[in-house]
């Protein structure tokens, strides 16, 4: 079973001679409903297949969340227990604007990914963690995890099988899924401020 993100953009307003006041901004679902784990892992720590060490992980529900996200925190509760989602957390636009997106991770992805050969060179064509082909070629017992450094491959076949360490920009393309994403929070921070604009976040398996 795959693991699916949900969440909500907030941002907060001041108030003339008053505190300020929580908004949101709408749904992730209307921006980004891709299912990417290289995504996941780099930004909350889920999924962390490629080894990033998480810029927001496991910070729970915001304690000033709004009443709108509670409530449906609660409803989700209510419908699938405290089971039926995870890993709630969140992140600011100030903390997005700090990333190094050329940071690599901390260690090579424990998904090999595997090449074919094309005219114009070497294609990829996917990853894998487990390989029977790859396992019965270096002599890995069923079931077996093994690490590898960065840079070993192994051709098996016609396939190149290649320890990658990959970078968050490579997880967090310029051009992807979270863009829609990051223009929403830059336009909200640039009325409101960097620290009151945030994506809350949560995840269903």
């Amino acid at each position: 079973m795959g693991t699916a993100i949900s969440g909500f953009i907030e941002y907060r307003a001041s108030q003339e001679d008053q505190e300020p006041m929580g908004y949101s901004a709408g749904s992730l679902a209307s921006l980004n409903d891709v299912r990417n784990y290289y995504a996941f892992g780099c930004l909350f720590g889920v999924r962390n297949y490629a080894h990033f060490r998480p810029l927001a992980a496991g910070r729970g529900i915001p304690a000033d969340a709004l009443a709108t996200l509670s409530a449906r925190f609660a409803q989700l509760t209510e419908w699938y227990g405290e089971d039926g989602f995870h890993d709630m957390t969140w992140i600011t636009w100030a903390e997005v604007q700090a990333v190094d997106w050329d940071e690599p991770a901390e260690k090579p992805d424990s998904r090999l990914h595997q090449y074919r050969r094309a005219p114009d060179g070497l294609r990829m064509t996917g990853k894998s963690s487990w390989s029977p082909a790859f396992a019965e070629a270096v002599g890995l017992e069923a079931g077996e995890a093994r690490e590898w450094p960065a840079g070993s491959e192994w051709l098996v076949g016609d396939t190149l099988y290649r320890a990658v360490t990959i970078r968050r920009k490579d997880a967090v393309t310029q051009t992807g899924e979270w863009q829609p994403v990051w223009k929403v929070m830059k336009e909200l921070a640039a009325q409101h401020g960097d620290d009151n604009v945030r994506l809350v976040v949560w995840f269903d398996s």
